[in-house]
């Protein structure tokens, strides 16, 4: 697929997570052959720099502040079939770390800290600067790409989110329960939508996309023809 020429394509995608976010926006930037952001990534990365240096978490903006302040978070393309891209931080391959039951709680909590979101904002629309890009996360049209041609709100429901998380974290090695993660996908859902800084909303002018009865290519196809019908590749 080719885009209109002079033009640099913005698709922001947000909604809660187990949405389907990530594979969705991996496999639309291979197709259309445009930079993927997963900004759910950096915050993850935050998470563990807190809680590589032993900080406690909650209550604590300040001095995980100061530890993004100095550091590099890099995210950069992965031929793994089990990760959607590398996240580097200060040059080294943190990836495998990112995914366990503790950074995922932990990226929520450092989420909610405005001086964290206004700094990963920063260095999420720098990134978006000057090239076509895929974003998503929580408060992508809302706030990192306002000005995008096309935004998406994915969801589905909460027990087949809670089911694809679930089946995720058996393939990683971590044994727990379905009830267990069902109950963590509604408690991360309440704190994701309830924050006082960018809370997880559709803006007016999303198209949301349930995607519980659908397969990752019907979603992919779906967009895709979304995006021909607005004119925006050939």
């Amino acid at each position: 697929m080719a885009m209109k020429q002079n033009n640099f394509l913005q698709i922001a995608i947000d909604g809660p997570v187990g949405a389907g976010k990530s594979i969705i926006a991996n496999l639309l930037s291979k197709k259309l052959g445009i930079v993927y952001v997963y900004t759910g990534a950096m915050y993850r990365a935050v998470a563990y720099l807190g809680l590589r240096n032993n900080l406690s978490l909650e209550n604590n903006e300040e001095k995980i502040f100061t530890l993004l302040q100095k550091a590099e978070i890099e995210l950069t393309p992965t031929d793994q079939k089990d990760r959607v891209c590398n996240v580097l931080i200060d040059g080294e391959d943190v990836s495998d770390e990112l995914f366990t039951p503790e950074v995922s709680w932990g990226s929520s909590v450092v989420a909610t800290y405005p001086k964290i979101r206004q700094e990963l904002v920063k260095r999420q629309q720098k990134i978006a600067q000057g090239q076509s890009v895929i974003m998503e996360g929580r408060d992508i049209a809302l706030r990192v790409l306002p000005e995008a041609q096309i935004k998406i709100f994915m969801t589905a429901d909460v027990k087949v989110r809670a089911q694809r998380r679930w089946r995720d974290l058996q393939k990683k090695g971590y044994q727990k329960t379905y009830e267990e993660v069902l109950n963590e996908t509604i408690d991360r859902d309440y704190q994701d939508s309830h924050r006082e800084t960018d809370p997880l909303k559709k803006v007016a002018e999303a198209w949301v996309l349930d995607t519980t009865n659908l397969t990752i290519e019907e979603v992919v196809d779906l967009i895709c023809q979304k995006i021909k019908e607005k004119g925006l590749i050939k």
